[in-house]
């Protein structure tokens, strides 16, 4: 069988040996203050081989915190974790991005400086519970960003995006899916603004396009990426249009340039799809969006495959097959039989379920 996942692609500036990245996947063990580790480095050691390494989604500032015992990367503790990640995986030959990100409303005062509400585009409290350091607790009703508060955010993207290059990274993305911060302000269910954030497409696009400048003036164009998730419903998000909003975002995401458009697939398990839309997925994108994209959602080798070799994206991401597979190319290369993930094992503890899963050879 033809493989074109395996084959080399240009991405940004640089040349990938294949064409098989490894999604960001939250798995909640970073130490305390939020601290990446020696245990995360070699986690992402394990798997230096995909083309691509992108990493758990990286909060840009406490206010961004949604999740106990996730890393970030607003203070000099988190960046000299983030060292130990990036310098393990460069030994290995790999290239790794971080990715991004700030939560918005989905957070608890738990969970935020001094108790306070986290903030969203609009008042508007989520459906379900938020994950706390005391266990699940009922979402509250964020409070509303000011005006004046926006460029304070898009400073924090900027700062967090300088971090990661002081901390070694080969790029960065920006989280800009599954109900967190950015998608609520695309979103028309979550955003409710009058002023120059909310209702019209333009508008409700201008913070995901500042914060891209923002990044990009840090990064350059080439060495950033934007991801999204048009047709997810996770988080309690749902578009009256979203063809418009988010075929008019990723339009105007062209002027960039960027390293790849990351887009989350229809009907992801867990994620959810709006019933009464269209679907979404890279097909939809392609005439559209000028540059790389790199498509995630449930993919098979076969599938993966084919999705490239029907020109709908350029490269795949793979998730719960890279947490149970440290070597997933090799696996992929040999045809070899894939170690089944552990769920219990997804989200916090040790190394149980994160660097103990064996390798093809042994």
């Amino acid at each position: 069988m033809s493989a074109p996942l395996l084959s080399s692609v240009k991405l940004g500036r640089y040349t990938l040996p294949n064409r098989i990245v490894m999604a960001p996947l939250t798995r909640n063990r970073a130490a305390a203050g939020n601290v990446p580790t020696a245990l995360n480095a070699l986690h992402y050691e394990q798997r230096a081989s995909a083309g691509l390494l992108i990493t758990e989604a990286t909060q840009i500032s406490p206010e961004g915190l949604g999740y106990p015992n996730t890393p970030g990367i607003h203070s000099p503790e988190q960046v000299a974790g983030w060292k130990l990640v990036t310098d393990a995986v460069h030994a290995k030959g790999g290239k790794i991005f971080l990715q991004l990100w700030h939560v918005g409303r989905i957070s608890h005062p738990d969970l935020q400086p001094d108790g306070k509400l986290p903030v969203a585009p609009s008042a508007i409290a989520p459906e379900g519970e938020a994950a706390t350091y005391t266990g699940m607790k009922p979402f509250v009703t964020p409070r509303a960003l000011e005006l004046e508060e926006i460029p304070q955010i898009i400073e924090q993207y900027r700062i967090g995006a300088k971090n990661a290059l002081e901390a070694g990274f080969d790029g960065v993305e920006i989280h800009s899916a599954n109900g967190y911060l950015l998608d609520q302000f695309l979103q028309d269910n979550t955003n409710l603004r009058t002023d120059i954030y909310g209702g019209s497409v333009e508008n409700r696009t201008r913070l995901l396009l500042e914060v891209t400048e923002a990044v990009v003036d840090v990064w350059g164009s080439d060495r950033v990426g934007v991801r999204i998730s048009p047709s997810g419903t996770f988080n309690s998000m749902y578009d009256s249009n979203r063809a418009a909003i988010f075929g008019y975002a990723v339009k105007k995401l062209n002027r960039f340039n960027l390293a790849y458009l990351h887009l989350v697939a229809p009907r992801v398990e867990g994620f959810g799809s709006a019933e009464d839309q269209p679907d979404l997925g890279a097909e939809f994108f392609r005439p559209i969006y000028n540059g790389t994209i790199i498509t995630a959602g449930g993919y098979s080798f076969e599938t993966g495959n084919q999705a490239i070799a029907s020109d709908s994206a350029d490269l795949v991401a793979f998730g719960r097959l890279y947490i149970a597979n440290p070597d997933l190319v090799e696996r992929f290369a040999a045809n070899a039989p894939l170690n089944k993930p552990d769920r219990n094992t997804f989200y916090g503890g040790d190394e149980k379920g994160y660097t103990d899963y064996p390798t093809w050879q042994g």
